[in-house]
């Protein structure tokens, strides 16, 4: 049974996504402020955080900082900021998906869903040829352990962010534009040209490149997309 951490301190709220979740056959925890999310989160192995932003004693945003520190799970956004500054800076915090509020339960379900079953595809142990390491030039990545390496040194990606590097690394000579990124990773149709995409290369760069203003790795292509970089 798949393990949920909700966090919310609005108990009406957090109680219906509970009910809801349990219904749908999950394991699920609630929590009503950022201190005890971060201790349930240290007691418990959860697969999915469902994170209101707008917390007591340490906000959303904190909370998603210190969880990237240590892991990958996917993180779901609650928050009634529908600014979009406020969803990208989410999404450069780590975060996986952002609903704003108010929303309907049904497609909080939907996407709860969606994000254990992309997480668990990534993290599921692999027995057959597509278990591999792809490799490009100092960058290595293991699909059958969710692992990244540059230069030997481990690096802590997102599942989407090992997603992204995956997709380019198997196929290298291949230039994606933003839609075909987002509808192959996210797996739901582009229906508009928000910056989702950019913030999770950003983020990549980040972590990968040596210096990321000047990309080796994931480079972009004016004017259409993104590709992977040529070894010299």
């Amino acid at each position: 049974m798949k393990k949920i951490l909700v966090v919310e301190d609005d108990i009406e709220i957090n109680q219906l996504i509970t009910k809801y979740l349990d219904k749908e056959g999950f394991d699920t925890h609630s929590v009503y402020n950022g201190m005890d999310a971060l201790s349930s989160i240290a007691s418990h192995d959860y697969q999915l955080i469902i994170l209101d932003l707008m917390l007591p004693k340490m906000d959303g945003q904190e909370v998603l900082r210190k969880i990237r520190e240590k892991l990958t799970v996917p993180v779901i956004i609650l928050s009634a900021k529908d600014r979009e500054m406020d969803k990208i800076l989410g999404l450069e915090l780590g975060a996986d998906d952002y609903i704003t509020k108010p929303f309907t339960i049904g497609e909080l379900i939907a996407r709860v869903k969606a994000q254990l079953r992309r997480y668990m595809d990534f993290n599921s142990v692999n027995t057959n040829d597509d278990a591999k390491v792809l490799k490009h030039g100092n960058l290595e990545l293991n699909t059958a352990i969710f692992e990244v390496a540059v230069d030997g040194q481990k690096k802590s990606l997102t599942a989407k962010e090992f997603a992204i590097l995956k997709l380019l690394l198997s196929n290298p000579t291949r230039v994606f534009t933003k839609s075909q990124l987002f509808e192959a990773v996210w797996q739901e149709e582009s229906i508009s040209d928000d910056n989702t995409v950019m913030v999770h290369i950003n983020r990549l760069r980040a972590k990968i490149e040596k210096d990321p203003s000047n990309p080796i790795i994931v480079q972009t292509v004016w004017g259409f997309g993104y590709k992977l970089g040529e070894v010299h």
